[in-house]
């Protein structure tokens, strides 16, 4: 089973670092099946012990994963393997519509702010001891929170979602624990899950968010935590209806010890209501970033949750780096106060592009799902033909991949650049591209 490859060592370590060496050279392939424990302990005559300390440490590194009576294997991929690195490089000529980001003109000029804020800084310089989030800072996030209905709890920042969702995760879990995750999801959660040696269990979902059935078997299978998107999901934009939210938590009332973390990734750039979940379980965290509708490089997010949870989180944060810059902070307060961004109209730009594009591949025979955010999602019989054909016509895509585990072939289209001249040569590009159409469902 192991081919030529003969695994040694005396100690734990040892043990793991020749499975190590294997898969560095190649010889233990990704889905290589290692020898059960007793097995294997008996080939190195050592105590079986000690062969499982080595494979926890190995399933803690995300070398190894373990499936029940199917053993343990090699990964599939690295868990430090990036989905991003599956992007399309837009070449010259192409048009990038692949990498997700906002529209520039909807972001607001920093300068007012950040002058502002240097102004207050150079006459009260930040220091060590202070606290780790600005007052005003926090008083607004909450209160925002408060008129969305999102129950009462203290406030931490972090540099933005992945940052928060990481740090929760990590408060609570451990390496091997099950997270059930949306199918198709943001890649970077994807790829965080594994990272943390965690096993991502895949939810189906459709334009009013997961499918209860799908949560409640996740949660049957073991999984410990779940995260999901309120509104503007990546990469399909979906957004949890308040028919959808009622069931949701239903499911979620029935394991009440279950992790929920929500990720409101719509907050300031869509006008679809919030439907929380939080307050279904005893643990819970509820994250909102700055970057789409203020600019990526402001990596600011507010989290607010149970007390044990933030306080976990802030416990944590002070042994790292502390806190996030008070300087980002105060900025972000300041663009809160100016209104230095216009949600409605934001909301509507990205409404108008992602409405007209999903119309227009409609008109084509093409099925195409956004129903808020900046993006679309759009099924395909064959993804990396699609891809490569969309390039050939110059409009460079994601490939589904990057935001799939076991849903269906697509590929997504970031709607930011797009203008009304666009749209009819990129829905005829799509259409040739797609192949035969999908059925409704993307889950």
């Amino acid at each position: 089973m192991l081919g030529e490859y003969r695994i040694s060592g005396r100690r734990a370590q040892e043990i793991a670092a020749s499975v190590e060496r294997g898969v560095g050279s190649g010889e233990l392939p990704p889905g290589h099946v290692l020898p059960p424990m007793r097995e294997l302990a008996a080939q190195l005559e050592v105590n079986p012990n000690t062969v499982a300390a080595a494979y926890r440490t190995l399933r803690e590194r995300g070398v190894i994963e373990t499936a029940g009576r199917r053993g343990s294997r090699i990964r599939p991929r690295p868990a430090s393997t990036a989905r991003g690195s599956m992007r399309v490089e837009a070449p010259p000529g192409v048009r990038d519509l692949g990498d997700g980001s906002p529209d520039p003109a909807l972001l607001p000029r920093l300068g007012e702010a950040f002058a502002s804020v240097a102004k207050a800084y150079d006459r009260e310089p930040g220091l060590y001891g202070q606290a780790a989030v600005d007052p005003e800072f926090a008083a607004l996030a909450r209160a925002a929170m408060d008129a969305d209905g999102v129950p009462a709890g203290p406030v931490a920042a972090t540099s933005g979602s992945l940052d928060a969702i990481e740090r929760v995760l990590s408060a609570h879990l451990r390496p091997g624990d099950q997270v059930a995750v949306e199918d198709p999801g943001w890649g970077g959660l994807l790829d965080l899950v594994p990272a943390l040696g965690m096993r991502p269990v895949p939810m189906a979902l459709d334009d009013d968010g997961p499918f209860p059935d799908a949560l409640e078997a996740a949660l049957r299978a073991g999984a410990r935590a779940v995260v999901i998107t309120d509104r503007a999901q990546n990469p399909t934009g979906a957004t949890v209806s308040q028919d959808r939210a009622g069931r949701l938590r239903a499911v979620l009332a029935r394991h009440p010890d279950v992790l929920l973390i929500e990720d409101d990734h719509g907050h300031a750039i869509v006008d679809q209501p919030l439907y929380p979940l939080a307050g279904s379980t005893g643990r819970w965290a509820f994250v909102r970033s700055v970057a789409k509708a203020y600019g990526p490089d402001l990596r600011v997010a507010v989290l607010t949750g149970d007390a044990v949870t933030v306080d976990r989180v802030a416990g944590r944060q002070r042994l790292g780096p502390g806190w996030v810059s008070r300087l980002l902070q105060r900025t972000v307060v300041h663009l809160w106060i100016t209104g230095a961004v216009d949600s409605r109209e934001v909301a509507r730009s990205y409404a108008r592009r992602r409405d007209a594009l999903v119309r227009a591949l409609a008109e084509r025979g093409v099925e195409a799902y956004g129903r808020s955010g900046m993006n679309v999602w759009v099924p395909v019989s064959d993804e990396t033909g699609a891809v490569a054909r969309l390039l050939q016509a110059g409009w460079a895509v994601a490939p589904g991949a990057r935001f799939r585990i076991a849903a269906p072939q697509a590929v997504r289209i970031t709607v930011s650049p797009l203008t009304d001249a666009d749209l009819g040569p990129l829905a005829d590009a799509v259409a040739q591209a797609a192949g035969p159409a999908r059925p409704l469902s993307y889950g």
